[in-house]
C-alpha cells in the first residue's frame, strides 16, 4: 500500500462533514427543543466544518488517498465550495417555507446534508466504484427528501418516479462501469486512460460499457431523452427538494462526466462526443420548445434546466478534437464556470419561490409572480435579474457564460452547432421575458404583503448581486475555472 493512502487528511472535508452529521443527529435525538437552537441552525453550523477543511487544504498540491481511489485537486475544492454554498443557501431560503408545513425538523436537515456528502464523494472520486457509492449516497437522500411531505399526494408520486427511474438510471450506469473493468482491467480513473493507450484492452466491450456510462450520466444531468423524471419531480417535490435536487447536485453531476469522460474514457472521446452532440442538441431543442407551453412555474424551470443542461454538454464536447487536447483547459473550464453560474441562478429563481410561498399557498404557478413589483419592488427586481441572465442577456453572468461556451465551440469548428445553440437560446428568451411581464406589467392577484426573515432577504440580495457582479467582472471566477481545470487536467 502506498504512503498516501493512509493519509486520511486528504479527505478530511468529508470525514468533518460525517462527524458533524453525527453530532446534528445525537443533539436533535438527545436534547429538549426547548433548550436547543433549532435544526436548520444546527445544519448551517455543521457546514462549517466541511468549509473550513475545503479552505484548509486550498493551494495544497493534487493528493490521493484510500489507494488512489479518492482524489483531492482545485477542481475538487471549487465544487465542494459552490456545494457548500448552494446547500447552506437552500436552507436559509427555505426556513419559513419548512416551518409551514411541518417539514422544519432534524431528519429533514440530516438528509440534506447526507445528499451533500454524496455530492462530495462523486466530487472526489477517483475510481469507478467511489463514483457509484457517492451517488447512491446522493441519490437516496434525495428520494427521501422528495416524499418527506406525507400529506402531499404530489409528494408521493414524484418520489416514486423519481425512485424507479433514478434505479433504472443507476444501473445504466454500474452496468457500464462493469463493462469498462471487463474491458480495461481496472477501476481506476488513470489506469482506465493507460490500458486504453497501451493498447490492453477489449474494444468491443469497453465500447459497450461507454454508451451505457453516458447514458447514466444524461438521466442524472438531466439531457433529452433522458429527462422523464425532471419535470414531475420538480413539481412534485416540496419546493425546498426541489431546490436541493436543482443545484448542488449538478456540481457533482458535472464532476463524475469530467472525471469519467475526460480523465477515464479520453481514449474513447470521439465515440462519447458523437453521443453528447445528440444529447445536447435534443436537449436544447425539447428544453427550450416545450418551456414555452408551461403554466407551472417549476415545470417551466425543469424544461429549461434541459436547455441548460445542452450548454453544458456543449462545452464537454469541444474539448478534444481527433485527439489534440490543445483547446482542453478553454473548452472545460467553460463548461465548469457555466454549470457554477446556472446553480447560482438556479437559487435566486428557487429562493424566491420559497420566500413567496406561505402556509397553504405554494406559489409555483407563472400566474402566481403577477404584480409582484406593485407587492414587493426588491423581489421583482431580483427574480428579473435572474431571468435576465438565464435568457442570457447582458451584463447579467448568464450572457458571459453562453458566450464563453460558444466561443469553445467555434474555436474548434463546430460553427454550425454555436449558431444551433444561438438559435435555441432566442426561443427560449420568450418565457423568460414572460416571467418579467406578468411581474411588471400584470395586476397582482392579491395584495397580502410578503414578509420574508432578515436571513433570506440578505441572502437573496447577495445572490443577485452576484449574478449580476459576475456578469460585469467574470476574470476572477473564470480563472479559477481554469485553474482547477488545469490542475485536473495535469494529475
Amino acid at each position: 500500500m502506498k504512503p498516501e493512502s493512509l493519509n486520511l487528511l486528504v479527505a478530511l472535508p468529508e470525514i468533518a462533514l460525517l462527524l458533524a452529521v453525527c453530532a446534528v443527529l445525537l443533539v436533535d435525538v438527545l436534547v429538549p427543543a426547548s433548550r436547543r437552537v433549532s435544526s436548520a441552525a444546527l445544519a448551517l453550523i455543521a457546514l462549517l466544518a466541511p468549509l473550513a477543511a475545503t479552505l484548509w487544504q486550498i493551494g495544497s498540491p493534487t493528493q490521493y488517498a484510500f489507494s488512489n481511489m479518492y482524489v483531492a485537486d482545485g477542481l475538487s475544492h471549487l465544487l465542494k465550495l459552490c456545494a457548500y454554498l448552494a446547500v447552506a443557501a437552500t436552507l436559509v431560503y427555505g426556513g419559513s417555507y419548512m416551518r409551514d408545513r411541518g417539514l422544519d425538523r432534524g431528519e429533514f436537515h440530516v438528509l440534506a446534508l447526507f445528499s451533500l456528502l454524496g455530492q462530495m464523494v462523486m466530487i472526489s472520486a477517483n475510481n469507478l466504484l467511489i463514483v457509484y457509492l457517492g451517488l447512491e449516497l446522493l441519490s437516496l437522500s434525495l428520494y427521501a427528501l422528495v416524499a418527506m411531505r406525507r400529506d402531499w399526494p404530489l409528494s408521493g408520486e414524484a418520489a416514486m418516479k423519481f425512485f424507479v427511474l433514478g434505479a433504472l438510471a443507476s444501473g445504466f450506469l454500474l452496468y457500464g462501469m462493469s463493462m469498462i473493468y471487463g474491458g480495461a482491467g481496472t477501476l481506476e480513473h488513470g489506469r482506465i486512460a493507460a490500458a486504453f493507450t497501451g493498447g490492453h484492452l477489449n474494444r468491443t466491450v469497453f465500447t459497450f460499457g461507454v454508451v451505457f456510462v453516458v447514458a447514466g450520466l444524461a438521466f442524472k444531468l438531466g439531457a433529452v431523452p433522458f429527462h422523464m423524471w425532471l419535470p414531475d419531480v420538480y413539481h412534485g417535490s416540496p419546493t425546498v427538494a426541489t431546490l436541493l435536487i436543482a443545484a448542488a447536485p449538478k456540481l457533482a453531476a458535472f464532476a463524475i462526466a469530467f472525471r469519467l469522460l475526460v480523465e477515464a474514457l479520453i481514449g474513447v472521446a470521439a465515440d462519447w462526443q458523437q453521443m453528447l452532440l445528440l444529447l445536447a442538441v435534443a436537449s436544447l431543442a425539447l428544453g427550450n420548445i416545450v418551456a414555452i407551453a408551461q403554466t407551472n412555474f417549476k415545470r417551466m424551470l425543469a424544461y429549461s434546466t434541459m436547455s441548460h443542461v445542452g450548454f453544458v454538454l456543449l462545452g464537454l464536447l469541444a474539448g478534444v478534437v481527433d485527439g489534440d487536447m490543445s483547446t482542453a483547459n478553454g473548452a472545460y473550464g467553460s463548461a465548469l464556470f457555466y454549470v457554477i453560474t446556472y446553480v447560482l441562478t438556479t437559487l435566486g429563481t428557487f429562493g424566491l419561490v420559497l420566500l413567496l410561498a406561505r402556509q397553504g399557498f405554494e406559489a409555483d404557478e407563472i400566474d402566481d409572480l403577477r404584480g409582484l413589483n406593485r407587492r414587493r419592488p426588491w423581489m421583482a427586481l431580483v427574480m428579473l435579474i435572474m431571468m435576465f441572465s438565464f435568457a442570457g442577456i447582458p451584463p447579467f453572468v448568464g450572457f458571459y457564460a453562453k458566450l464563453a461556451v460558444l466561443k469553445s465551440l467555434i474555436d474548434v469548428g463546430y460553427v454550425w452547432l454555436a449558431v444551433v445553440a444561438v438559435l435555441f437560446s432566442l426561443i427560449g428568451a420568450f418565457y423568460y421575458l414572460r416571467i418579467v411581464k406578468a411581474m411588471y406589467f400584470d395586476p397582482p392577484p392579491d395584495l397580502i404583503p410578503i414578509e420574508p426573515g432578515r436571513g433570506a432577504r440578505a441572502t437573496m440580495a447577495v445572490n443577485g448581486a452576484l449574478v449580476l457582479g459576475l456578469g460585469i467582472v467574470p476574470g476572477p471566477l473564470m480563472a479559477a475555472c481554469l485553474e482547477a481545470i488545469r490542475q485536473a487536467l495535469a494529475s
